[in-house]
């Protein structure tokens, strides 16, 4: 481009309200018992303990300590709309202009996120010209720059985020290394976070500095026309500081994170590529092979999809994410730690195997019924989860319609419908999903007025 794509005003609405860092390791004092089962196989990693991030007074890398996280129930101070308090125009100080390089569904929705609080900086986006076309007319930055163009774009670019997939981010760290202003701050939003950060210490400048980012947010959508001011409302936001950022700019980049609603929690690279592929990389190989596995029983034999339950469809049901180039470049990144989980989850089932008409099978299906009661329900993971209802209705023509006619005029919006066919142990007609818990017990409200039978799922 012979110069940049600008855009006039921007567009904002109210802000999100700063989410809490995380808390990480809190356990029950007592969990059920289970059968030893073997332990992993030889060379399998063993977690490690996690930093925490402290909202407000961030550590420098180089003075790491347990800190006292914010506690979800402490108040929050009311803002107007359009607005940023007075303290937090000066935590932000730092930057002025940030670089947002390919603008995609991560990068548009931090784009909007930052629009819709009227941050004070000026939003350079870099992406083909189609998508710079289409994130300008959306409002998502002010200025958009093709990749040729990086150099320009980078000028004074206080905050430098690399939105693109892992291997664009590899081959732009040389690049942005020379093009960055002195004293930039460079983050990611890959991932995996070993190559990265290592290629990052590598081959950027030293008065340049850099935090490794994953955000754990994401949507089947792809693209900046998918891109979502509250993508990162309650989503952790895994930070992997380098050792010599000053803990002011560190603590910005916290505080701008927290802005837009993100829990923030500190790892190292490595301990960060081992919890994801435990859990992230490993269920997605897990989901996919089985689909594999029935799809061709189903071909040889006929049957096996035809009763492919709803339950079926939900445990594989990242199956359906693409290959490339995201699931590529995980698998490439981080091929060893995948490796490992998928050798420990091998030796499960084989113990398994060996168990399968033995009564203590139960005690595994006690511990997982525990353990899963643990995980979060408040926070979003890799994929955004629906709130599910289950309703029984009788099979007849425009019953869809009327439940839909119903939850439309209280301005429920349903994100996901199944009719269940097949639904051993589900016991409903129709699985409705929804984008928050409130959406569905609303909805659970508003059917029972009218007389329907349903539950949560």
């Amino acid at each position: 481009m012979a110069g940049p794509h600008r855009r006039g005003g921007s567009a904002t609405s109210g802000p999100a309200q700063p989410a809490p860092a995380v808390r990480a390791g809190d356990r029950p004092a007592q969990t059920p018992t289970r059968q030893a089962r073997p332990g992993p196989p030889a060379g399998t990693s063993h977690p490690r303990t996690a930093h925490r991030v402290q909202p407000g007074a961030p550590q420098h890398p180089d003075h790491r300590g347990p800190l006292q996280p914010h506690h979800a129930g402490s108040p929050q101070p009311r803002r107007e709309r359009n607005t940023i308090t007075t303290s937090l125009q000066e935590d932000l100080a730092f930057f002025k202009r940030i670089a947002i390089v390919g603008v995609g569904l991560i990068g548009g929705s931090l784009g909007l996120a930052l629009k819709r609080l009227a941050h004070p900086a000026r939003l350079v986006g870099v992406s083909r010209p189609e998508t710079i076309a289409q994130a300008l007319e959306l409002g998502v930055i002010d200025e958009g720059w093709d990749y040729p163009d990086l150099a320009k774009a980078l000028e004074g670019a206080d905050l430098v985020v690399l939105c693109t997939p892992i291997q664009r981010i590899l081959s732009l760290l040389e690049e942005v290394g020379r093009c960055a202003a002195p004293g930039a701050l460079i983050t990611d939003v890959g991932s995996t976070k070993r190559r990265i950060v290592a290629q990052a210490a590598a081959q950027l400048r030293p008065d340049l500095h850099f935090v490794g980012g994953h955000p754990m947010a994401g949507s089947e959508k792809a693209g900046v026309s998918a891109a979502d001011p509250f993508l990162f409302q309650n989503a952790i936001y895994i930070l992997v500081p380098g050792t010599a950022v000053p803990a002011p700019l560190y603590g910005a980049l916290v505080q701008l994170l927290k802005e837009v609603g993100a829990k923030v929690l500190e790892l190292d690279a490595e301990t960060h590529d081992e919890v994801v592929a435990a859990i992230s990389h490993l269920p997605q190989m897990i989901a996919t092979s089985l689909v594999e596995m029935v799809g061709r029983l189903h071909e040889e034999k006929g049957y096996f999809l035809t009763l492919a339950a709803g339950g079926f469809r939900d445990l594989t049901r990242i199956a359906s994410s693409p290959y490339a180039p995201v699931w590529e470049d995980i698998c490439r990144t981080n091929e060893d730690q995948i490796g490992r989980m998928i050798d420990q989850y091998i030796a499960v089932l084989q113990d398994v195997r060996g168990r399968i008409a033995d009564p203590s099978l139960g005690q595994d299906f006690a511990f997982a019924n525990h353990t899963r009661n643990r995980i979060p329900r408040d926070a979003k993971g890799f994929i955004h989860t629906l709130f599910e209802i289950l309703v029984v209705a009788e099979d007849k023509p425009g019953i869809i319609g009327q439940i839909a006619q119903a939850l439309a005029h209280e301005k429920i919006n349903i994100n996901d419908i199944e009719v269940m066919k097949v639904r051993e142990g589900e016991g409903g007609t129709l699985r409705l999903g929804f984008d928050s818990e409130p959406a569905a017990d609303h909805a659970l409200a508003v059917l029972a007025g009218l007389g329907y039978q349903a539950r949560r799922r």
